[in-house]
């Protein structure tokens, strides 16, 4: 019996279901009616989120046909020197790693600046992003999310095409979304790197969540030597806490069965930062932005839980090591210490300012109570990440209970005339707070 002569042929529009052309139709039919089916709750979109939506569905589509770990490593960006700040610095950081991932390439490891950009203009030199944090290990971590390449991986087969980023009261975030957008397509998506040209990346317009910012942020790991230099001031911390405890009769007991807690306190109150948060304050009409020496001391002091005696690391400018008051006027019990005192200022002074950042940034990260200011991005991002702790800890919502890694905004009055809890909002639809400083903090 010949068996093709049993096999039924259903046809539709002249094709064959059982031929490739015919199962294409039935696919393209399916979309079609799904796209009909969800039209009314998609519409509900306005046009750039629409348009949005649209990209990063065709954006991702395409990244895992590329590459498994989805963003292809034969496609770069490239972006100018990274300036200002060190937080500032991990936030443009951030931003263009964002941007790389938007048009699914890899970005090329910028430069960082070693020194302040406006303080330090003679000193102001390039840093190499692995000199500061782990090129491997983020990589590592970030995998399949965000990717950095080195320049020794170009090819040089296609040129480089250079994007100017926009800039001024007309270039709208719309605008800007839409000039990534076109830098996508064809024509241009087949150079080999895309060089963005014009404005540092801090200052782009921001078009990504809270989340995965945090995402690029958890995938910064400072090298080995400088963590080292961390756990050597934090080490000296804990030990003379460990010391003044033992002098209480009542700590003896404890203090060697559990790990003797600091509070670590970003304490901004030099000219400068006064002089531009005043100014702040009769701009955005807020009272609660700058905090003085004897408010930051009293706040602190009414942390409610802190159990003397118990040391607080003030992380301060060195210009202000020389004055003997910011150690003078705490609450009983509380014993402060600034690097100068602690003896450790030595470690700071054989870096340049990028490094001596980062390393006060850590020793105030692991802090077992930490206190900021809510407008200073070095704060900001310290809160996030342990914010993302205590997330990680199953603690979600936890502005009114005890937990692991509490944080507190000493520029606003929370309880017990204290300063107010503080918890990164992560559902937050951009960056905005964290970059420019708000008096929103969650809890």
């Amino acid at each position: 019996m010949d068996i093709s002569s049993n096999r039924k042929h259903w046809k539709i529009c002249g094709f064959h279901l059982n031929s490739i052309a015919g199962k294409c139709f039935v696919l393209a039919s399916l979309a079609l009616f799904i796209r009909a089916a969800f039209l009314p709750s998609f519409s509900s979109f306005n046009s750039t989120e629409r348009n949005s939506l649209v990209f990063f569905i065709q954006n991702r589509s395409m990244s895992n046909n590329n590459d498994e770990v989805g963003i292809r490593k034969d496609k770069f960006l490239e972006v100018p020197q990274i300036v200002w700040g060190l937080n500032n610095q991990k936030i443009a950081f951030a931003r263009a790693c964002l941007t790389a991932r938007m048009l699914n390439r890899t970005l090329l490891m910028p430069s960082l600046s070693a020194s302040l950009f406006y303080k330090e203009m003679s000193l102001l030199e390039p840093i190499s992003f692995d000199k500061v944090f782990q090129f491997e290990k983020f990589n590592s971590m970030c995998k399949g999310f965000v990717q950095l390449g080195r320049y020794s991986d170009l090819t040089n087969r296609t040129g480089v095409y250079e994007l100017l980023k926009g800039s001024g009261r007309k270039w709208t975030v719309e605008r800007d979304l839409d000039q990534l957008r076109q830098h996508s397509r064809d024509s241009i998506d087949e150079y080999e790197v895309i060089r963005i040209v014009g404005k540092n990346p801090f200052l782009w317009h921001d078009h990504w969540p809270v989340k995965e910012y945090a995402k690029v942020f958890e995938c910064l790991v400072l090298v080995e030597e400088y963590l080292q230099e961390a756990d050597k001031i934090i080490s000296k911390i804990r030990e003379i806490g460990t010391e003044e405890r033992s002098k209480n009769e009542f700590a003896h007991n404890v203090i060697n069965s559990q790990q003797v807690p600091y509070v670590a306190v970003h304490m901004r109150i030099e000219i400068d930062w006064m002089i531009h948060c005043k100014k702040l304050e009769q701009r955005s009409n807020i009272s609660q932005i700058c905090s003085s020496k004897e408010e930051i001391m009293e706040r602190v002091g009414n942390i409610v839980g802190l159990k003397p005696p118990t040391i607080v690391y003030l992380a301060v400018a060195d210009s202000l090591l020389e004055d003997s008051s910011i150690l003078t006027g705490w609450k009983e019990g509380l014993l402060p210490f600034e690097k100068k005192k602690l003896g450790v200022d030595g470690i700071y002074k054989k870096y340049p300012y990028l490094i001596q950042s980062a390393i006060d940034y850590e020793v105030c990260l692991r802090s077992d109570v930490f206190v900021g200011n809510s407008f200073s991005t070095f704060s900001s991002l310290i809160a996030l990440e342990r914010t993302q702790k205590m997330i990680r800890m199953g603690d979600t919502s936890s502005c009114g209970m005890e937990v692991r890694w509490p944080s507190y905004a000493y520029n606003i009055l929370g309880k017990s005339n204290g300063p107010q809890r503080w918890m990164t909002n992560m559902s937050a639809s951009s960056l905005k707070a964290i970059s420019y400083g708000s008096n929103e903090i969650s809890c």
